[in-house]
């Protein structure tokens, strides 16, 4: 069986008293994209830095498709990365800086970057210093895509990205997916690794909250449906779960945990004359785990 993407066993960085990172077991495997989310101070940076060897572990390890993450020269050789905020030589003009970061990296498809620099509308004539932070963001994601590199490591990818590029960069991890790449994605951008990641991780204070498919997730939290009616009310009195948020004449609408058999059985008694089911963001989702690690 081929080793995963990424894989950590008990993960663990402290700086002095503080716990930046602790135990954390996490497995990513090949041809998946996965959501890694969690406030600041979370211990997101930390685990980036451990997973490129740029930090050694205090405790536990990672693996980067079976390489120990601590063998630098190996682990990078299977790899692309994409920082929160992009430095380029400020001399060199977009052109001879792909050239320079393929030349270092695991090998580039041509005609695919070609392809990226169209897309992402890059005009590589221009020296880096001239580039505005969107543009030195895309630079480094044309750099990183055209590797193909088994494995793409991005750090808050599209900041600075207007738009219509996002689309094009989901339309990029799309396609790495589709050629079994892996891409571990941290993101604040909560409807971009909605749309784009097959799992997402939690991450809180420094320790693992979840692991699961959106889906998943959004199964675990309340949805919120709103029911017009005519005549008498529905009773829901005996349906488990529910939590009513408002009522009016002729309006209904709650929150609803766990399986919604017992409440649409409730609601089929009345005379229901529209009937809406909203199932929570991932962003709802994500700010309900941090409320109640708060509390």
């Amino acid at each position: 069986m081929p080793a995963p993407a990424i894989r950590t066993d008990r993960l663990s960085k402290r700086y002095g008293a503080v716990r930046a990172l602790e135990g954390l077991d996490l497995t990513v495997n090949a041809g998946e994209v996965f959501g890694f989310l969690g406030p600041n101070g979370a211990g997101k940076s930390t685990t980036i830095r451990l997973l490129l060897g740029l930090a050694r572990p205090t405790a536990g390890r990672a693996w980067i498709f079976g390489v120990d993450a601590r063998d630098v020269a190996a682990a990078h050789r299977l790899l692309a990365y994409v920082p929160a905020d992009v430095a380029l030589w400020p001399q060199l003009t977009g052109a001879e800086l792909l050239d320079l970061l393929a030349a270092t990296g695991p090998g580039v498809d041509a005609d695919y970057r070609a392809d990226l620099v169209d897309r992402f509308d890059l005009d590589l004539s221009r020296p880096a210093r001239a580039y505005s932070t969107g543009n030195r963001q895309k630079v480094a994601l044309v750099a990183a895509f055209a590797t193909r590199a088994p494995l793409l490591v991005l750090d808050e990818p599209t900041s600075g990205l207007d738009p219509l590029m996002e689309l094009q960069f989901r339309r990029a991890v799309a396609e790495a997916r589709d050629n079994g790449q892996a891409v571990f994605l941290c993101s604040h951008q909560l409807a971009e690794v909605e749309a784009v990641c097959d799992r997402v991780a939690i991450l809180r204070a420094g320790r693992l909250v979840d692991v699961a498919t959106v889906p998943d997730l959004r199964r675990l939290h309340r949805g919120q449906i709103t029911a017009q009616f005519t005549g008498a009310a529905p009773d829901l009195s005996d349906v488990p779960g529910i939590d009513l948020l408002d009522q009016t004449d002729g309006m209904l609408r709650f929150s609803l945990a766990g399986p919604p058999a017992a409440a649409l059985r409730a609601l089929a008694a009345a005379d229901v004359t529209a009937l809406t089911v909203r199932e929570p963001s991932l962003e709802e989702i994500f700010l309900d785990y941090y409320g109640q690690a708060e509390r």
